[in-house]
């Protein structure tokens, strides 16, 4: 049997003497019921009464092979039993009398040479709630007492014990430690806050006492370099518990300007003269996970439950309502500041749909002036005369150019986070969030492959992708009912068998499309019947636009480039721009066309197309294909002959430079090449790039052959034909392509074609 000797065991209760030598000392496993400790010395004291016939005095037990206690011998503990204080049964999860494994522990061989605390985390709160009193407790006062009255224990991250002190009982638990060889003159292992690191407590060990969930102690300390007693982020805190994937850049500069300054000492915060950040605002597409973050940004934090607004619950019909509303969220922070200073909790409140409330004052219109005084107030309340230093308010929204700008500046909401849509990396983290329960309970078969998912959901924010997770299950679930006429049953074999599998994946793939980005649908009916070369210019034309969407994607100076295709009418200016588009592979690839904005009044049609330039500044590469735009400003050979306003908002957004790390293509098409020059537009593209008509027959002939439409034979007969009738050809390929499907489906389709290329030569 092993020898246990330990190096700082203590023989009675809150003595600091030297532990005796326990040289020689045997001990084995033994099972014991859960006890009672006797009285409270034993209680107070953390260590666990046993019998002298059962486990030697002094010596460390592990408990179910995890949790580690220090042994008492107890006149009081009959042989069989174990006694444990109410907070040591809490954190093993025991009943009375239930029993457990008891066996000697031999942390040097567990740990190595890394057995000792040097840190020590400890949450504290009062016993009773009904006994809090507001005294400050000296933070140095307690760890002293701590260390007396602990001194030489083990102790693990998870444990809770009771503590008193100057006769006050406190729940304790321990958050997080450092484990330390003696012999190092610099710690070199991080924090740990799992169950499964433990270390000897000694003089040396540097304790810092926190808030506990209530946070009813107030804790007070002189020295200026211990850490924050209300520290607002959990050190256990991991990313991955947020159950939000692909945001660790944002992640990182919300901790990094929203709350790094929180977990610093005070002392350290005022001789660097600054003070905490007490706005930060999400924006971003929508289902990218801004409300997601906000709503479980609490689980990180030791702070007060946050509360939540959504913006439009703030307004009200009476006179005053809506900046009493916006006061009563501030009441809190404001008598806990007054009461308790820097040493007051954080209070965050959160604003969603923040642009339905503080629009830009005077931007309303409707006379009452309620909306300018809501934005008034809560400008006052965050940086006004009466600041406070112990708020944070955090709002989301889509579109925050409608935000009052004096919102915007430091002081207020002046950490802004953008919320991109997640790239592949980030898909694949969302993917395997979505996923978790189905892998933990086998019901995602082994062909379903996450990175290739991820692979395929280009463009999806994370709502999206969640979306897909249950779209995939509904197919799975399917497959286990049968509907029959006027009876639905469940088949108990097949939900015994139910898994989702790659297929169930592929299929919702054509269910959940994402919202943003390319509108394959609307660029694909552009070039519906596929792209014909029939000439070298369209190859020119092609390669051409390759060339400017690799200019886009490499250069570093490139961030914006507009090209402008004009030709005649049907001359394929539409489908070529298309065709680029698709092929470039952007993230985001929009169509805007007049039937996207047909019979909108002129205000809607600025809106649409302010709001999808704006959409193309979220991505980092982009493509905006702008249709036949002198339809889009409206524009007549008679009467009011066009929109100025349309044109103006056009020419601004040609021009406007995307933010640093976004690129954008701007492919323009129009068959009134001289009209633009008229409207002073044509100074807003880079380059213009002509599309003309077919003007021989050989390009007819290769149109033909495209299409498979008639045998050489026939197609022969056609093009001598029309050499006769049409010495000059000059057809547009759109035209050219109509009058193949017509002939394609008459009796005579020789002698049609070359009736319908005739009559639309004007010949």
């Amino acid at each position: 049997m092993e020898k246990f000797k330990l190096p700082f065991v203590r023989s009675h209760i809150h003595h600091s003497a030297p532990p005796p030598d326990m040289s020689g000392v045997d001990a084995k496993p033994v099972y014991l019921q859960v006890g009672n400790s006797p009285n409270n010395g034993y209680a107070l004291s953390n260590v666990v009464a046993v019998s002298s016939v059962d486990l030697p005095d002094n010596i460390y037990v592990q408990v179910d092979k995890l949790f580690v206690f220090t042994t008492r011998h107890s006149n009081d503990v009959p042989p069989g039993k174990i006694g444990f204080n109410g907070n040591q049964r809490t954190w093993g999860g025991w009943s009375l009398n239930q029993e457990i494994l008891v066996q000697p522990f031999d942390l040097f061989r567990y740990s190595g040479k890394q057995s000792y605390l040097g840190s020590l985390d400890v949450e504290i709160s009062f016993r009773s709630r009904a006994k809090a009193i507001p005294t400050p407790f000296d933070q140095d006062e307690l760890a002293q007492h701590f260390t007396k009255c602990f001194e030489s224990q083990i102790f693990s991250p998870t444990q809770y014990l009771i503590f008193e002190f100057k006769g006050h009982i406190f729940d304790l638990k321990v958050r997080s430690l450092q484990t330390i060889d003696l012999g190092d003159v610099e710690p070199s292992t991080p924090l740990a806050s799992g169950i499964e690191t433990k270390g000897i407590l000694t003089k040396q060990t540097q304790l810092n006492f926190f808030k506990g969930r209530d946070g009813l102690v107030n804790l007070k300390s002189s020295n200026n370099l211990r850490p924050r007693s209300d520290a607002v982020i959990r050190p256990d805190f991991k990313f991955e518990d947020l159950g939000v994937g692909g945001l660790d850049t944002e992640f990182t500069k919300i901790f990094r300007r929203a709350f790094a300054s929180r977990i610093f000492p005070p002392a350290v915060i005022e001789k660097l003269g600054i003070s905490h950040v007490k706005g930060l605002l999400l924006y971003g597409p929508p289902g990218t996970g801004k409300t997601l973050i906000a709503r479980k940004i609490g689980k990180m934090l030791n702070a007060k439950e946050p509360k939540i607004v959504n913006g439009p619950e703030i307004l009200s019909k009476y006179v005053g309502s809506s900046e009493e509303n916006i006061r009563n969220l501030f009441k809190d922070a404001e008598a806990e500041y007054r009461s308790k200073g820097e040493e007051s909790s954080l209070h965050i409140i959160i604003f969603d749909e923040l642009d339905s409330v503080f629009k830009q004052r005077g931007s309303r219109g409707d006379g009452t002036g309620v909306g300018d005084n809501v934005v008034n107030q809560l400008l006052a309340k965050m940086d006004g005369v009466d600041q406070l230093n112990n708020i944070l308010v955090i709002g989301m929204t889509n579109r925050k150019d409608l935000i009052d700008n004096a919102l915007l500046r430091p002081g207020r909401f002046e950490v802004q986070v953008e919320i991109h849509l997640p790239d592949e990396q980030g898909r694949l983290q969302i993917l395997d969030i979505q996923t978790k329960k189905m892998r933990e309970n086998s019901m995602l078969e082994k062909d379903v492959d996450l990175s290739e998912l991820a692979a395929l959901t280009k463009n999806f924010s994370g709502a999206e992708i969640e979306g897909l997770v249950k779209s995939a299950s509904s197919f799975a679930i399917n497959k286990t009912i049968s509907i029959g006429k006027g009876n639905t049953k469940l088949n108990q074999k097949d939900i015994a068998k139910l898994k989702v599998n790659r297929g169930d994946f592929l299929n919702a793939l054509q269910e959940v499309t994402p919202a943003f980005g390319i509108n394959e649908e609307d660029l694909k009916m552009c070039v519906e019947g596929g792209m014909i070369r029939y000439s070298e210019t369209i190859d020119a034309i092609l390669k051409n636009g390759d060339r400017y969407v690799r200019q886009v994607r490499e250069s570093a100076k490139s961030r914006l480039v507009s090209l402008l295709l004009h030709g005649p009418p049907g001359s394929g200016k539409t489908a070529l721009s298309a065709a680029i588009a698709l092929k470039s592979e952007f993230p985001f690839v929009r169509l805007i066309s007049p039937t996207e904005i047909s019979g909108m009044p002129e205000a809607s049609k600025i809106a649409y197309i302010d709001n999808t330039f704006r959409d193309a500044y979220k991505s980092p590469l982009n493509i905006l294909v702008i249709d036949s735009i002198e339809t889009l400003v409206d524009w007549v050979p008679i009467g009011p002959r066009f929109s100025n306003n349309i044109l103006q908002v056009l020419k601004v957004a040609l021009k406007r430079k995307p933010p640093k790390d976004r690129r954008l293509l701007i492919m323009t098409t129009t068959s009134t090449h001289s009209v633009l020059q008229q409207m002073d537009i044509l100074s807003c593209f880079d380059q213009e790039i002509a599309v003309p008509n077919m003007t021989t027959l050989d390009d007819f002939n290769n149109v033909m052959i495209e299409s498979d439409f008639l045998d050489d034979q026939g197609r022969v007969m056609v093009i001598n034909e029309l050499a006769q009738v049409c010495p000059r050809f000059n057809i547009g390929v759109k035209k050219a392509l109509t009058n193949i499907e017509t002939a394609r489906h008459d009796d005579d389709p020789v002698s049609e074609i070359i009736e319908l290329m005739v009559n639309s030569s004007g010949v």
